[in-house]
């Protein structure tokens, strides 16, 4: 239009222009006359506004309070209108939801109904180039929805485990029974290094590892080990999995692949009421989980075909990649990731104190004054490393003596749960004699207590509380008061004396001596 309008002020608009732009458009012939005719009459190039609802921020906050609900939004507003007169019409509830659906795009109104998860189901997410073998590994944790038993109690395991991001090989993994911490990464990070045992031939020194926020990857321990390889760790802001995507890909396909088809798996389809079709299904033994998990590993590197690896396996893309490794010496990977004690100990002829234990080895004979600094594996107190003070030199290996035999520690173990279930049973049973319940109401009213005594069992209760033995709560340790010395001099009091009460009977005060 503002073309048009150009030649028209120039007076050299024609027929032909306007068949032009007609036919270019799409329109008629007269629709292009009568935009002319409007742009000369009322000066505008573009089509009338039209007056419609906007999504103002009090409907967007009804929005959320509703949880997304436009109808719920719309009775909303009919009953502040009925309310305030002078607030004026409320328009339909189609034209509600068309403003809806025209000013909000679909992942805000997901993210109304089901939160910022939802939302971020609609966004969009750019996709790294692709990179070289050990250009970068991506590290992180898996839950295990599969009970395995572990002596005699069931206990879902996790995963920890690298993967090479440009060929999808899984480099290494450490299982744990128990939420993991930083050993397992250590330990999945060694066999990740490794280029032998169940991963090789992969392995070697990747250029960058990324993880994200969990203390244990971000732990003093983890980046002193990687960083005296000069390995950087990257740390990811927290709930971001999709800027770590190769990982928590592996972490679904798991799940998807595998782990539904064994045996005691929670998130499995449920009947009626949420029960298990098989409550009964024996489970796995904790090596026999481990055994068949390091099998699907062997068939993901070597026979699977993931999605971006141009039909090679990730065996097959490692292989054929020609860039060059960087593999660790064996002797400099013998004591990966241990921890330095920090302090300058003397070996005697007890061995070595460490957290007021002591340690012994055979190679310690003669050794007896030699100041040895310690190194262990995290919360793995069983043996230690020593090392020479003064040169570094590694020693040997120290182990704990006087350790308990696996039947001491079963009867700890099992000590231990029975006093925890005493005290969960007698927390229950405190928790239902305060308990408070109340009779449901059909109409606003003061809620009525249920369950109310009798006079005589609240007064009988009462007595029983006020005469119980207080000895039971005396200190059992206290030492007796021996019988009093014969040479005290102990206070004597005088004899009663007797005076008129104050009704005119007497009265007997006894009066101490000064």
């Amino acid at each position: 239009m503002a073309r048009l309008m150009d030649l028209d002020s120039q007076g050299a608009l024609t027929t032909s222009h306007v068949r032009l732009v007609a036919s270019s458009l799409g329109v008629t012939v007269r629709a292009v006359w009568y935009w002319v005719a409007a742009a000369r009459r009322e000066g505008r190039l573009t089509p009338r506004s039209r007056t419609r609802l906007t999504i103002t921020p009090e409907i967007r906050r009804l929005l959320a309070f509703w949880g997304g609900n436009v109808s719920a939004v719309h009775r909303e507003l009919l009953a502040r209108a009925a309310d305030d007169p002078e607030a004026g019409p409320v328009l339909s509830l189609s034209a509600l939801h068309r403003a809806v659906v025209r000013d909000l795009s679909v992942g805000e109104r997901a993210g109304l109904r089901g939160g910022e998860a939802a939302r971020r189901a609609h966004d969009v997410f750019g996709k790294r180039p692709a990179l070289w073998r050990n250009a970068c590994w991506e590290g992180d944790h898996k839950h295990v929805p599969v009970q395995v038993d572990i002596e005699g109690e069931p206990v879902c395991p996790w995963i920890t485990w690298f993967i090479d991001c440009a060929t999808k090989y899984i480099l290494g993994l450490a299982v744990t029974p128990h939420t993991p911490s930083r050993d397992a990464v250590l330990a999945a990070l060694r066999t990740s290094i490794t280029r032998t045992g169940p991963f090789g031939p992969a392995g070697g020194l990747p250029a960058l590892v990324r993880v994200d926020r969990g203390k244990e990857f971000l732990c003093a321990t983890v980046t002193s080990a990687l960083g005296a390889f000069a390995v950087p760790v990257h740390d990811l802001p927290a709930y971001s999995p999709h800027l770590k995507g190769t990982v928590e890909a592996l972490n679904d396909a798991v799940e998807e692949m595998f782990l539904l088809s064994l045996p005691r798996y929670t998130h499995r389809q449920k009947l009626t009421g949420g029960r298990t079709c098989d409550p009964d299904a024996p489970p796995l033994t904790f090596p026999a989980f481990v055994a068949l998990l390091l099998d699907w590993v062997h068939w993901w590197n070597t026979e699977h075909h993931p999605a971006g690896l141009d039909g090679l396996t990730p065996s097959e893309a490692w292989n054929g990649d020609p860039t060059p490794l960087r593999d660790v010496p064996a002797g400099h990977l013998a004591f990966f990731a241990l921890e330095d004690d920090g302090r300058t100990r003397t070996i005697t002829t007890n061995g070595i104190s460490w957290h007021r234990r002591p340690y012994i080895a055979p190679w310690m004979v003669g050794h007896t004054g030699t100041k040895v600094r310690l190194r262990h594996l995290p919360h793995h107190d069983g043996e230690i490393e020593v090392f020479d003070a003064s040169t570094g030199g590694h020693l040997g290996t120290a182990h704990l003596a006087d350790q308990a035999s696996p039947e001491q520690v079963r009867a700890l173990k099992a000590a231990r749960t029975a006093a925890a279930r005493r005290l969960r049973a007698d927390l229950k049973a405190a928790e239902k004699l305060r308990r408070q319940r109340f009779a449901a109401v059909t109409a606003p009213a003061p809620p009525e207590p249920l369950g109310t005594l009798t006079a005589a069992e609240a007064a009988a209760e009462l007595e029983a509380a006020d005469g119980r033995d207080l000895r039971g709560l005396a200190l059992p340790g206290l030492i007796p008061h021996a019988p009093l010395p014969d040479d005290w001099v102990l206070p004597r009091t005088a004899a009663p004396t007797t005076s008129p009460g104050p009704t005119g009977t007497d009265r007997t005060d006894p009066t101490p001596t000064a």
